[in-house]
């Protein structure tokens, strides 16, 4: 799915100003405030939609690399993935709380005690390296990573064995604090900065995961690549992520291939290409030689009279492409080494063969020599 501009979404210039984004992302959220939309599925992607340009825009690292590289530069960068996400999440989210606050206090009391409610873990995401002849065949990959996992000594809870969360002392065990309005005429709702909106605090950590409920632990992972894929491209492992909370589903894995240098071989798209250097004589009187390819060395005719740059194609050398297995070709670039070090018999041969050039110059070469004398001697 391709993903819309962010400044788009907001209908804001690149060069508007954090209170400009602010204020356009705040008319639209409420336009399309699930509050006001009940069960409009529409309205809800569009909300989620603007939750994400908001996310970028209002951060100035992640817009300079919007700006710089577009939806590729935030990779690596802990973006969410809105589209997955509960609504609830979104306004549980600390750069979209104070948004909201003020706004949506009365309706959104049952929201903010979704606190407690099921969330979804975030995804992780790790590298793997590979060589052009397993991106040629497929392959099968051990992933080895380490991501946060339910601590076993407190299941998850947080708290010391025998302990429980107490009510929070600031909110009341509510998760809301009230606040009075300007003027005083009407109470702003916020959540509660002590409990986070939770209700209760831990006041006996346990002592493994220090009351996070989690700890890091080591994974590996077994992936399926398919042939063909591209340096960059992600595969997606499904619940592979970090724990969700209050029972909420695991988040996924995201393994980006990095591609590994090869000796001889380049890829340009499907194809691979490889520069060999030849002889004189064998450019200039053709020859077979053997050039690299991933399946072993292929022999490749020259014939006579090659010029240094000509490209050669061997069909079906290539790499398959992703979708439809048809595999691109090799494309073999000559180079023409010039001899060094030679013996007295061979420089006696090349000034016999030089004077034989001077009595008969090749078309090619008089046609540049007579253009070069010409151009210089209307300068003079």
């Amino acid at each position: 799915m391709v993903k819309r501009d962010y400044y788009e979404i907001l209908g804001v210039a690149k060069n508007a100003s954090q209170d400009d984004i602010k204020r356009a992302y705040r008319k639209l959220a409420m336009k399309f405030h699930p509050d006001k939309n009940p069960g409009d599925k529409e309205a809800e992607g569009k909300f989620k939609e603007c939750a994400e340009a908001y996310e970028v825009l209002s951060n100035p690292e992640k817009r300079q690399r919007y700006d710089q590289f577009g939806h590729d530069g935030l990779r690596g960068t802990g973006m969410h993935d809105y589209s997955h996400m509960n609504v609830n999440d979104i306004f549980n989210m600390s750069n979209f709380g104070d948004i909201f606050e003020g706004f949506f206090g009365g309706q959104r009391s049952s929201r903010r005690s979704a606190a407690n409610a099921p969330t979804r873990g975030y995804d992780l995401e790790t590298t793997m390296a590979m060589t052009l002849e397993e991106i040629a065949t497929g392959a099968q990959k051990s992933i080895e990573f380490t991501r946060q996992d339910i601590c076993e000594s407190c299941t998850g809870k947080g708290t010391a064995k025998g302990k429980a969360p107490v009510n929070c002392r600031t909110c009341g065990g509510t998760g809301q604090v009230q606040k009075a309005g300007l003027g005083g005429f009407f109470q702003m709702v916020s959540t509660c900065p002590h409990c986070r909106g939770a209700g209760k605090v831990i006041k006996d950590p346990c002592k493994k995961c220090r009351g996070t409920g989690t700890v890091p632990k080591k994974r590996t992972v077994n992936i399926k690549v398919p042939a063909g894929v591209h340096e960059g491209q992600g595969i997606r492992v499904a619940n592979e992520g970090e724990p969700g909370k209050n029972g909420g589903p695991r988040g996924d894995l995201y393994c980006y291939v990095r591609v590994k240098a090869h000796e001889f071989l380049n890829r340009d798209g499907n194809n691979l290409v490889v520069t060999v250097p030849i002889s004189f004589t064998q450019a200039s009187l053709g020859a077979k030689i053997e050039v690299p390819s991933l399946t072993g060395t292929k022999q490749l005719t020259i014939p006579p009279g090659t010029q240094y740059g000509n490209t050669f194609r061997i069909r079906s050398e290539g790499l398959p492409d992703i979708r439809s297995g048809r595999k691109g070709d090799e494309l073999i670039q000559i180079t023409i080494e010039t001899p060094r070090n030679l013996t007295g018999n061979q420089k006696k041969l090349l000034k016999e063969f030089a004077e034989t050039e001077n009595n008969k110059v090749q078309p090619e070469s008089r046609g540049f020599f007579d253009k070069l004398k010409k151009h210089f001697g209307n300068n003079e």
